[in-house]
């Protein structure tokens, strides 16, 4: 078996003994939690107080109490409520759940780190995972969470229809005592420890109807207050187990971009989400900063020809196939013909890198993956394969025009830019390219038959298998090669998760296989997108890890360690 100690993160820092002075900037807040709600209604609505001052400094209510409020778009708002059975937290969009402890959480470097567990083994097959939990950690009710709290939610998401959550690979949770829990899996799956991360767990006496509404938790954080559709406030946990947190009141206000920098220009709130076609204004008294992520736009290059069938969740019937990216001349040329450089500057206005896999800069990623921009290159490799140019300056090849759609979501202004210059900088290798917005619903039907610009990128190897592996949710490219599933596999077969990362990159590109730009071609990955933000100044947000996909709660994961100048 496979022993590994947590390591526990370090401290997060106490209250010093003198606070930073009391300073009332405005109505919004000031006065009680009620107070401070009406007056978020109120930026919701859009009405103001003529008594308001804006200024900098440490936000507080009336006791003195630090806290911050912060803009997040409307979806952010989980729909169920804040349920880790159902998506809070363990999403598309994941995030560390606040109101919940996690078995285990991510350091600055990705690494697994000790929240509940102090320690874990696996197996020597992979299959089964026994964590042992700290003994002093008790809910907000008073009642003391034990191995069978965790086997409780472990077993609720996989017997759940409902969650979003994917514990496939798990066949039961097991809680041997008070203090030992085992997970018993029906295949080997390390990424397993990164799902754990984000998975908050959830009283097995307390979970009913209306949970996440009203959640009871162990967390740095308990829910105070949710105004559905327009803002939630979370209070400190006077009972956490681990460092009080310095940020001891965080309201969260959930509005449109408009309407966010509206509340940005009155002095409304602390940090608001933007995008890079806001970037150029400015607001007294907030700066505009940018961090990183691993929030990936990229295109899926179907490699199969046109008039095949894909059949997903048994009797969901997709067309399948494209007769110009399944040639690998056509995929390999759009690879080295992007210009990733000049849409970053000319459509991102600069807050972004070249991507060129989904999770650039993690661990388990592969320098093969990276692709130089050459049009001659690109041009050349066309030529070679037999695609001529026509009059009108677009190719063919055995009575085939080189055309093709672009598919992307319309309500995404960013992806819409990032699709038109795709478009046009693929005119210049003589490759007809129509860019067509489209809800999901639309888009979805053509999953697999069409090129599509999608946004991905996760703190976990997950998303590098569902988008290569031959089965995989994520495989819109319709490649099958036994040699990158097995590559895959044994990735997630390494009971230490270190040893898992040279089995990623071999599945990009091992020297003869794989999936890289110089391989197979799957995907043409275009930029990490940075995640934008007006930050009041004063405001200190600390070390932000790497964003997954999604402006939204990655902002805040490490919420409790913000603090104001």
């Amino acid at each position: 078996m496979t022993h590994r100690a947590l390591i526990t993160p370090p401290a997060r820092p106490e209250f010093a003994d003198g606070r930073c002075p009391v300073c009332s900037r405005r109505g919004l807040l000031a006065g009680s939690a009620a107070g401070t709600a009406f007056a978020v209604a109120c930026v919701l609505a859009g009405c103001s107080s003529s008594d308001e001052t804006t200024g900098s400094g440490p936000s507080t209510d009336s006791s003195g109490h630090s806290q911050v409020v912060v803009a997040m778009n409307a979806t952010s708002e989980p729909a169920a409520g804040f349920d880790p059975l159902v998506s809070w937290g363990c999403g598309e969009h994941v995030h560390e759940p606040l109101i919940q402890s996690t078995l285990v959480t991510t350091d600055e470097q990705l690494n697994i780190v000790s929240d509940l567990a102090t320690e874990y083994l696996c197996s020597d097959d992979g299959l089964v995972w026994t964590f042992t939990i700290r003994d002093d950690v008790l809910f907000t009710d008073g009642e003391p969470l034990t191995a069978r709290d965790v086997a409780f939610t472990v077993n609720g998401v996989i017997q759940s229809s409902a969650s979003e959550a994917d514990l496939s690979m798990v066949d039961t949770a097991v809680a041997v005592s008070d203090t030992v829990v085992e997970l018993h899996l029906n295949k080997p799956y390390n990424a397993l420890l990164y799902t754990l991360a984000v998975l908050g767990i959830v009283p097995e006496h307390a979970y009913g109807e209306g949970y996440g509404a009203q959640p009871i938790g162990s967390g740095r954080y308990v829910l105070e207050r949710w105004d559905k559709g327009q803002q939630v406030v979370f209070a400190s946990n006077p009972d956490y187990y681990g460092t009080t947190p310095t940020m001891e009141r965080v309201v969260v206000v959930f509005m449109d971009e408009d309407a966010a920098l509206a509340a940005v220009q009155k002095g409304e709130v602390d940090i608001a989400y933007t995008y890079a076609t806001h970037a150029h204004q400015s607001f007294d008294g907030y700066e505009l900063v940018a961090y990183e992520t691993v929030d990936s736009r990229g295109v899926s290059l179907p490699t199969v020809p046109s008039g095949q069938t894909k059949v997903l969740e048994g009797d969901i019937a997709y067309e399948m196939g494209n007769d110009v990216t399944c040639d690998l001349a056509i995929r390999r040329a759009i690879n080295c013909g992007i210009d990733r450089e000049s849409m970053i500057e000319q459509v991102l206005d600069g807050y972004g890198k070249v991507a060129y896999s989904v999770g650039d800069g993690m661990p388990w990623s592969s320098d093969d993956m990276q692709v130089d921009f050459d049009r001659e290159q690109a041009n050349r490799l066309l030529e070679e394969a037999g695609w001529l140019r026509g009059e009108d300056g677009v190719r063919s090849r055995d009575g085939v025009r080189a055309a093709f759609d672009i598919w992307y979501s319309s309500d995404d202004s960013v992806r819409q830019a990032l699709a038109n210059e795709f478009a046009n900088q693929m005119s210049e290798l003589g490759l007809e390219v129509t860019p067509r917005g489209g809800s999901w619903d639309e888009i979805y039907p053509r999953q697999f038959s069409q090129p599509i610009l999608w946004g991905w990128g996760s703190n976990s190897p997950v998303e590098v298998y569902e988008l290569h592996y031959s089965t995989g949710w994520g495989n819109y490219s319709c490649y099958e090669n036994e040699t990158v599933d097995a590559y895959l596999d044994q990735a997630l077969a390494q009971t230490d998760v270190e040893a898992s990362y040279e089995f990623w990159k071999k599945a990009m590109w091992d020297g003869t296989e794989g999936v890289a730009p110089k391989g197979a071609a799957t995907w043409a990955w275009i930029a990490n997108v940075d995640h934008l933000y007006f930050r009041r100044e004063g405001l200190d947000v600390a070390h932000q890890k790497p964003h997954p996909h999604g402006h939204g709660w990655s902002l805040v994961n490490n919420v409790d360690t913000w603090s104001w100048a």
